[in-house]
């Protein structure tokens, strides 16, 4: 029977399943088989030679001096017969020829084998797909369904980034190449579903672990991301080396690395900020590019009581507008990424309500028209 060997090594290539899953459900598919022609109260055992593909099938029954279930019992006589040495209580296997197997029983077989198969191919696609979990995965536009997008991941498997899941702006063509973030992978009657998203923020976490080989190894760690998909991006970074520069290896050469990054995201920009363990400096980092004269922390509670960190902000008073950002996006995303409640107050405003405050810096720079935020 070596042409079942050749079939399902065959399969295996093609497939991707395991020869010996497909074996095991061979042997199983014909247990199961027998219980027609056989009983339920019968005991089969099947064995497949793993080399030569060979089948063997084997009723087991008790050696009884009287049989009352032929299904599982065979009278000491017969059972002397086979051998001499057979005694009552011995179990014995009496081999089962495949002509004996009905037409229903060899149906049934066949139809366990399939779906054995099927289920072989959707777990290998499973795994496949499993491990990229949490990570980024890179697809082919396929066509537009309505708002959402089809995207091959390869030959056998497509996704649909869902319109929620869509950057606001971007669009593409069939054949364009898009880099996404798989959220979750899932199985269903159909096969594997894959979960993507181009608007979660582990999504730049991501590019930048491929892209920076200090973030990749550890030596930099990226402590927290904020992001407005399509428009900003904060990232805060801390080196275990002292002598890496958590920022500058996140910048790159130039501002290669970042840049390809920003590539990747379709022109977000991206601001990289050093993470520290004093909240206040933290806030103060999260801010840039704004220049901070004071950060107080403290706290406040919302309306069912729960406790609320805040930070009171003070910058010069012609870095106001730079520090809440348009539309307030700079604070907004100064606040996801630390954590607290920001409020801002430029310096002549906080010392007309007679806020104390010491600045970080003695010295600051003069007013420069051209030292504003980038606001396209």
């Amino acid at each position: 029977m070596s042409e079942i060997i050749d079939a399902l090594n065959q399969l295996e290539k093609e497939k991707d399943i395991s020869k010996d899953v497909i074996m095991d459900a061979i042997e199983k598919s014909l247990e199961s088989a027998c219980e027609k022609d056989f009983g339920k109260d019968a005991i089969i055992e099947v064995s497949m030679d793993r080399t030569t593909g060979d089948i063997y099938v084997y009723q087991i029954k008790k050696v009884v001096e009287t049989v009352e279930n032929e299904a599982t019992e065979i009278s000491l006589t017969q059972a002397l017969a086979m051998n001499k040495k057979n005694k009552v209580d011995d179990e014995v296997k009496i081999e089962i020829k495949s002509k004996e197997f009905g037409r229903i029983a060899a149906q049934k077989a066949r139809s366990i084998i399939v779906q054995a198969i099927k289920e072989g191919e959707r777990n290998a696609n499973y795994d496949k797909f499993h491990c990229k979990e949490k990570d980024i995965i890179t697809g082919v536009v396929q066509r537009y369904v309505g708002n959402n997008i089809s995207v091959s991941l390869d030959d056998k498997t497509d996704t649909i980034l869902n319109e929620n899941e869509q950057v606001k702006g971007e669009v593409y063509r069939r054949g364009d190449r898009i880099k996404l973030y798989v959220i979750e992978v899932k199985k269903n009657t159909k096969g594997v579903k894959v979960l993507v998203s181009r608007t979660h923020p582990e999504l730049v976490k991501r590019l930048f672990e491929k892209e920076v080989t200090e973030v990749a190894d550890g030596t930099v760690e990226i402590k927290s991301i904020s992001r407005e998909a399509g428009s900003r991006s904060k990232i805060a970074v801390w080196s275990n080396d002292p002598n890496v520069d958590p920022v500058g290896a996140c910048v790159g050469l130039n501002g290669t690395r970042v840049n390809n990054i920003v590539d990747d995201l379709k022109g977000e920009k991206i601001d990289i900020i050093t993470w520290s363990e004093d909240p206040a400096r933290f806030i103060e980092n999260a801010l840039s590019p704004s220049k901070v004269i004071s950060v107080e922390l403290g706290e406040e509670t919302d309306e069912k009581g729960k406790p609320i960190k805040c930070a009171y902000v003070v910058v010069p008073d012609y870095q106001l507008s730079l520090a809440i950002g348009k539309e307030g996006q700079n604070a907004r995303l100064a606040a996801r990424l630390t954590g607290y409640k920001i409020d801002i107050k430029s310096e002549s405003k906080a010392r007309e309500l007679g806020m104390e405050f010491d600045s970080y810096d003695e010295e600051y720079e003069e007013y420069d028209d051209s030292y504003e935020e980038d606001e396209e």
